[in-house]
């Protein structure tokens, strides 16, 4: 599963008008080589939002929520095509004003139902 969030943090986090993230099983990840270099930051006051990003590069990566049981993955932060693409548009209410939507995805005031 993939959604376009346009959340703030999200907005804020990737420099975009929103992110593409993929959703896994927080055991449906293996990293290869480099998991070593990852580095978080945590919002203070975000329940979940948290970015993770590589030392070296400071490229965005996937984060485990072991809480949750899933995997957020940036789709972005991909080498090869992910084999799946968002669904849907969530907390579309935090949309920045200066970007419309035109892919006739559903949209979503909050989160996903």
């Amino acid at each position: 599963m993939a959604h376009n969030c346009h959340c703030s943090r999200c907005r804020y986090g990737r420099a975009t008008a929103h992110a593409s993230n993929g959703f896994v099983s927080s055991d449906g990840l293996q990293y290869l080589t480099g998991e070593d270099r990852l580095r978080s930051y945590k919002v203070p006051e975000a329940k979940f939002f948290t970015q993770v990003f590589c030392a070296t590069c400071s490229s965005l990566m996937p984060r485990r929520d072991i809480d949750r049981g899933i995997c957020v993955v940036p789709l972005g932060s991909l080498d090869d095509d992910a084999g799946v693409k968002p669904v849907d548009h969530i907390f579309i209410g935090n949309k920045a004003s200066w970007h419309d939507i035109t892919d006739g995805l559903p949209q979503f005031q909050e989160g996903p139902l």
